[in-house]
């Protein structure tokens, strides 16, 4: 009987969590037309204890929707406009000294709020990049000789324009791997392109309810901890990631599987693949659109959804694939269908 409660309740916990999400996605849909995976994939980031690259063309109401959802989910939120001559201090803080004292003291910098809107990452140097390292890494920013906590939860999301290549910088791959997903923000349809021409730009205008907080919040991400994945689910995930690395070395560890020789090996078009750290992000990833469902185990549909986010910008592209034409999206794609399903 007792059992048969405890089941009962987590059930309800679980279609709760599914309502919070789906919540979100009608507050948002008042402001952003069409912008759906944009807000799966933040609301994913945030269960998920993550960060998103967000790349797209100006004017896609990247910033919008970034604003937006750190109003539904009530949170602190900060923007930062990447720039050429932007410092390091500028992002984490600095130590100012105190004439009447005679001491330094910690001016903490925009990082200390918990959504970090990090805008046209790509046009500031390495150097500057790499200020948000220890932050989306550590989830804390050492100024002098002090480490500073940052507020929870912390979320970065950043954006960048994937057509100007004057004056920006190519984010370093380590920098790449520390975000959990990319989302590339398309163009709208003709019928929502309609729908957002006669608002005349007034969306942000539009007052939206708040739907999440910390309580809930943190009820959603313990939700996640009890959502079941079967080992064949996660030799699934092993064998899409395994797929990804390059020929030489998935021969060298004996991973080279029949399916990709039969089907043709995509590794050729890769030079570098996905990392350790990919397969976790798309096991979290996977149990997210499992509570996007209200189930509390994963399924291989999952895993196929989450992938092409969690892999695109972790893929390093080969000559061979710019000369024909291959981008990543379809080499995730080919992956998923020679990869066996469980």
């Amino acid at each position: 009987m007792e059992k048969n409660n405890i089941m009962a309740a987590d059930s309800e916990a679980f279609a709760e969590c599914k309502k919070l999400i789906e919540d979100c996605r009608k507050e948002a849909a008042k402001r952003l037309v069409g912008q759906t995976h944009v807000i799966d994939g933040i609301i994913t980031a945030l269960l998920a204890d993550g960060h998103i690259l967000l790349e797209g063309v100006p004017g896609l109401a990247k910033t919008l929707a970034v604003k937006t959802f750190a109003e539904i989910a009530a949170l602190d939120f900060k923007r930062i406009q990447f720039t050429p001559d932007l410092l390091p201090a500028d992002i984490s803080g600095t130590l100012i000294y105190e004439q009447t004292t005679g001491h330094f003291s910690v001016r903490k910098g925009p990082v200390f709020t918990n959504i970090v809107l990090a805008d046209e990452i790509n046009r500031s140097p390495a150097k500057v990049q790499s200020a948000l390292l220890e932050a989306m890494a550590e989830k804390q920013v050492t100024i002098g000789e002090e480490t500073w906590e940052l507020p929870k939860p912390f979320l970065v999301l950043a954006t960048q324009n994937p057509i100007e290549q004057e004056g920006t910088y190519n984010l370093p791959e380590a920098e790449l791997d520390r975000f959990l997903l990319k989302l590339v923000v398309g163009y709208p349809s003709a019928q929502e392109e309609a729908q957002i021409v006669k608002s005349a730009g007034h969306a942000a205008d539009i007052p939206v309810n708040k739907v999440f907080d910390a309580k809930k919040l943190e009820t959603c991400r313990a939700l996640l901890e009890q959502v079941t994945c079967d080992d064949k689910i996660i030799e699934y995930i092993v064998a899409i990631i395994a797929e990804t690395r390059p020929a030489q070395e998935k021969r060298s560890q004996g991973r080279l599987s029949v399916a990709a020789v039969k089907k043709g090996d995509v590794a050729k078009y890769i030079t570098y693949g996905a990392s350790p750290r990919a397969g976790i992000a798309l096991l979290q990833c996977a149990k997210v659109r499992a509570l996007f469902a209200g189930r509390s185990f994963v399924l291989p549909e999952d895993v196929q959804t989450a992938a092409p986010d969690v892999l695109r910008h972790r893929l390093v592209l080969s000559y061979e694939a710019a000369a024909d034409g291959i981008t990543a999206d379809d080499l995730v794609a080919r992956i998923i269908s020679i990869v066996p399903v469980p």
